[in-house]
């Protein structure tokens, strides 16, 4: 038995991990277990790939074919997305979709059907996934696609690994100039200024805006908008013109212990905010960075969650429909504000609507989406218990990647068309939410 935890470090269990490299074995394991969930390198935030009995993926690292003609890439599920950069710039692709961590398995990836800076316009990785290979709880292996096994394969795409273990995966990937990003930075100095630009900026590629949680009054929601496009080979220097597939570097500064509980406080954090808003000096810039700083400003630290200490953290995501955005998000952070439980980080984005093949417990839907991280206190537990309360009366719903604490009643009246399974891949969250 091992402790295991995920990112937020809350909760922390006791648990049996298996692991092999071998498919022959990963069903000779689901035969052998009455229950168990696949679990990747860990990036989610609460329980969903926990449980007594937890299969590893991360031997199920191989890459398969790479059709570097058309971008299609087949590997193994436990492939991490920076490895699959490290293949596919250099030969001029890149990932379709893309959340705030290149730590993530490309099978966690499906599992949680992951959305990034694009999903307003290019959707989640859903969109972009050809096939793939999943294990079933009788040890069949399906090959499931949008014409093959098509309810598996729906039911798979976000389903947080409720229906098997995903083997392979085949993957159409986004074709690329070079590896750099077209930047636009502009301040907001408040919540209806930045909801305004993300609607005058609608059609950008990519948009994210970091916003400060503390503010009040006129200023409640400031922000910065971070608008992105893939560069073009005409956009670069001479120096960088030489080079326009670099990859991005492995090495990492690492937090090499558990911050104390006291160090993240309201005053730090509202320092941080004063100190992050304030070093854009323009209104508005524009700037050529590549792609690892824009997508991956956090994978800069290794083991940064160390910073909210051992009692961990937790990330509260919400999406709330655009006609109820406005008033839903002033709401919600003047319940922030008023707390003091400030979010040391807080990102805002726009999401476009869900498909008709993901999974009936995926996240996605059209309107605003806000993460917010939370050092775990019970002042904070309490805090999120308002939240939800707030996030339902404006028809919202959480991510369950990042969850580790809803109730089943609150996700039954937000998730209302959540599918029922009795399978043996089962995970804590799957149990506390009575799926």
């Amino acid at each position: 038995m091992e402790n295991i935890f995920n990112w937020g470090i809350f909760p922390v269990v006791k648990a049996n991990v298996l692991r092999t490299n071998l498919t022959e074995s990963c069903r000779n394991i689901v035969q052998a277990n009455q229950s168990l969930i696949a679990r990747g390198n860990g990036r989610c935030y609460g329980d969903s790939s926990l449980g007594n009995t937890i299969f590893s993926t991360l031997q199920l690292n191989k890459f398969i074919d790479f059709d570097t003609e058309n971008g299609i890439l087949t590997l193994e599920s436990g492939v991490l997305l920076h490895e699959i950069l490290e293949v596919c710039v250099p030969k001029g692709y890149f990932l379709p979709v893309t959340p705030g961590t290149k730590f993530i398995t490309i099978g966690g990836a499906l599992a949680s059907n992951i959305h990034g800076k694009n999903h307003h316009k290019e959707g989640a990785i859903s969109r972009y996934v050809i096939s793939f290979q999943l294990l079933t709880e009788n040890g069949d292996i399906l090959q499931c696609s949008q014409t093959e096994n098509t309810e598996y394969y729906k039911q798979t795409l976000g389903g947080m690994g409720l229906t098997g273990i995903i083997l392979t995966v085949k993957l159409q990937l986004r074709k690329i100039e070079t590896a750099y990003i077209n930047q636009t930075s502009i301040k907001a100095k408040n919540l209806t200024e930045i909801l305004d630009l993300f609607e005058k900026h609608k059609h950008a590629t990519y948009s994210v805006a970091w916003i400060d949680c503390l503010t009040q009054g006129k200023s409640m929601g400031r922000s910065i908008l971070m608008l992105g496009e893939h560069a073009k080979l005409s956009d670069l220097k001479a120096d960088a013109k030489q080079k326009p597939f670099v990859v991005h570097p492995n090495k990492q500064l690492n937090i090499p212990f558990m911050f104390p509980s006291f160090v993240l406080n309201k005053w730090s954090i509202a320092a941080f905010n004063f100190l992050f808003y304030h070093k854009q000096f323009k209104q508005k810039t524009n700037s050529i960075i590549h792609y690892n700083p824009y997508f991956y400003p956090l994978d800069a630290l290794d083991n940064w969650n160390r910073i909210y200490g051992k009692n961990g953290f937790t990330q509260y995501q919400f999406v709330i429909p655009f006609e109820n955005g406005r008033e839903g998000l002033q709401k919600i952070l003047e319940k922030i504000t008023a707390s003091g439980c400030g979010s040391f980080l807080a990102v805002l984005k726009t999401m476009g609507q869900k498909e008709d093949f993901e999974s009936s417990i995926s996240f996605p839907k059209e309107g605003y989406t806000l993460a917010l991280d939370f050092k775990i206190s019970p002042k904070v537990l309490r805090l999120l218990d308002e939240l939800d309360v707030l996030v339902k009366q404006y028809d919202g719903r959480l991510y369950l990647t990042k969850d580790a604490r809803m109730t089943k009643e609150f996700f039954k009246e937000t998730y209302t068309e959540a599918f029922l399974h009795d399978s043996k891949f089962q995970s804590l969250q799957s149990q506390r939410l009575d799926l």
